[in-house]
């Protein structure tokens, strides 16, 4: 990138930290779904790949990486959010949204776990993926965040279970083979392995945004962040894209 470009990144980055700390009380929630015993994150982050889901232009300039929690009542107030965000910037191709599982479904020292169905409903999205594809996961996604209960985290396995099936014939996956495919398991290791990524980039609860500019520099937005403060964002990252295109 180009030294204006640069000048331009850091300077999103004061904006977003000024924003948070002047926030009139009450607008900007940071509420989140903890972690029983945060991690000490490195700060690491997988890179993302093609692996990743990931909605709006896998090569956008700009991605915003999203650990969520599917029984997390705030990711839940978070979705339509980033709907929103990808409704608008998605078009133009210079921003994605790629999701990322961070399933608190496990035991802190007491042995209390905070999600416990969480680990199962994320499986549920990864099934989704597996057999639509990148369409199906989103829709099966969105579909969830909306019917969700907020009050549902601890509901009993077998509703929990009713609305997973529920979910999946909404989107119109064949019943037998998503079944077989939540019951197989198969996707327990995916799920696991971005938990960690997770605690090695830093995140501490749900859900926790990390948007990654063209420069390489990871802006954390972590707990419930509104649409304003992450428009404010894109438009500076987004912009300083534009205007270091135009200057070649």
């Amino acid at each position: 990138m180009s030294l204006p470009a640069a000048i331009i990144i850091a300077g999103a980055i004061i904006a977003i930290a000024l924003i948070w700390i002047n926030r009139p009380a009450g607008t900007l929630p940071s509420k989140n779904s903890a972690l029983p015993q945060p991690g000490s994150g490195t700060g690491t982050m997988s890179a993302v790949t093609s692996e990743d889901h990931i909605i709006g232009n896998p090569n956008a300039a700009v991605k915003i990486v999203e650990y969520s929690d599917p029984s997390c009542p705030y990711c839940k107030t978070f979705n339509p959010i980033m709907q929103r965000v990808i409704t608008e910037y998605g078009p133009g191709g210079s921003v994605a949204w790629v999701y990322r599982h961070f399933a608190l479904d496990k035991p802190d020292e007491n042995g209390d776990i905070l999600h416990p169905n969480s680990g199962r409903q994320a499986r549920a999205m990864e099934c989704a993926a597996a057999l639509g594809g990148n369409t199906a996961f989103w829709a099966y996604e969105k579909k969830w965040y909306e019917s969700f209960p907020s009050d549902g985290a601890n509901r009993s396995r077998t509703l929990d279970d009713a609305q997973i099936a529920e979910v999946a014939k909404s989107v119109n996956l064949d019943p037998v083979s998503f079944n077989d495919c939540l019951a197989s398991g198969r996707f327990q290791d995916r799920v696991d392995q971005q938990f960690t990524d997770g605690i090695n980039a830093g995140v501490s609860g749900t859900p926790y945004t990390i948007i990654l500019t063209p420069s390489g520099s990871k802006i954390p937005l972590p707990g419930l962040t509104d649409y304003a403060t992450i428009k404010k964002a894109l438009d500076i990252i987004v912009s300083s894209v534009t205007s270091d295109s135009s200057s070649k």
